[in-house]
């Protein structure tokens, strides 16, 4: 089979985690691996993506080898496969439009990003390097809030005839008009904002489910996040925040038995300390009553390293946009939107999407 020729947008720490993996299973063995929800999807197996064009807009990565750029500041993710290769894509000058926040200049550069001077690339010039590279699939991890930045990069896809897989919480997949054009297009689209293997949305919606399951009423609810990466940073900006809260507040007010009031439930980034890097805290509350209208309430913490967390779902989500290129399927992809993103098209409950997604790569049939 041939490998999946991949375009990446925004060479940051998620990046950097994709990246390491495609080359830490490389030499595995289906018995050998861990930490993969699918090892094989469709005859794809992890290692058969090649990252074929990069585009970023920090001077310290732009020009550079992907296998560089990918541990550059402000990078500050887990190194867990550092003997990268040299992989022959060189990362390119991507638009800056509104993918840098105006607060970020108040930090120092090893936190934050250090814009390029270099030609900003137009639309005919992305969509150029798409066709040239022979890009099958683009994954977007843009900063939260770069909504302009993120139109661009789609319309470049539905241009060039690339799949499309949003990561971020700008709302593409999930805006009807966007999903829209995918499908006039017969171009697969995977969206929007991307869950984590095993993070707070998941942990959050798993309780909310259980306690829906068994009969217990959630009366409130909050979820606090910290962490030191350049999203975190970015996000201290809380005009860019928009999108994101939505997005995580509606993915666990999907799975509650009955819609929380806007003061009972807070779900959402919550403070960036620098020491942490890429290490993400939550903290997470549940209060509600159960028999007899006896109050109950859960807390928890649980702490991950962020971006290898996200990298093991978008390892699948990117080979899942490649087996509806090879059907020929196009549009939004809801089986595996709803399984791996946390602002689909169409919520459902986490089993139910699992099956979904599991008989979309044993069939690829649709819902």
């Amino acid at each position: 089979m041939e490998k999946i020729k991949l375009a990446i947008v925004g060479v940051g720490n998620c990046a950097s985690s994709l990246v390491q993996g495609i080359y830490f299973y490389k030499d595995k063995t289906s018995e050998e691996a861990i930490g993969l929800m699918h090892w094989d999807i469709g005859g794809y197996e992890p290692n058969d993506i090649d990252v074929v064009a990069a585009f970023d807009i920090d001077r310290r990565k732009v020009g550079q080898d992907v296998s560089k750029a990918i541990f550059a500041e402000p990078n500050c993710t887990m190194v867990f496969c550092e003997d990268i290769p040299e992989i022959g894509t060189k990362v390119s000058m991507g638009r800056i439009l509104d993918g840098v926040s105006e607060h970020l200049v108040n930090y120092a550069d090893k936190y934050t990003f250090i814009p390029s001077d270099a030609p900003e690339p137009t639309r005919d010039d992305v969509i150029a390097i798409l066709k040239e590279s022979g890009t099958h699939v683009l994954v977007n991890y843009l900063p939260v809030g770069s909504e302009e930045a993120t139109s661009f990069y789609a319309e470049c896809c539905l241009e060039a005839g690339v799949a499309f897989v949003n990561c971020i919480p700008v709302f593409i997949a999930s805006n009807q008009l966007w999903a829209d054009k995918f499908e006039s297009r017969n171009i697969p689209i995977v969206g929007d904002d991307i869950k984590s293997q095993l993070g707070a949305t998941i942990v959050h919606r798993m309780i909310s489910d259980l306690a829906k399951k068994r009969g217990v009423k959630i009366e409130r609810t909050y979820q606090l996040n910290t962490a030191g990466n350049t999203d975190f940073l970015n996000m201290l900006n809380r005009t860019r925040l928009k999108s994101k809260k939505e997005s995580k507040t509606e993915a666990v007010q999907s799975v509650c038995e009955t819609r929380l009031d806007d003061e009972n439930i807070h779900v959402g980034p919550s403070d960036y300390v620098p020491w942490q890097k890429d290490n993400k805290v939550c903290f997470i509350r549940v209060e509600g009553k159960l028999f007899g209208d006896v109050p109950m309430n859960i807390e928890m913490r649980l702490s991950v390293e962020d971006s290898p967390n996200s990298a093991g779902v978008a390892i699948d989500a990117i080979r899942c946009c490649k087996l509806a290129l090879d059907s020929g399927k196009g549009g939004v992809l809801y089986s595996p939107s709803s399984y791996f993103m946390k602002h689909p098209p169409k919520q459902y409950p986490d089993g139910d999407a699992y099956r979904m997604t599991e008989e979309f790569i044993n069939g690829f049939r649709e819902y």
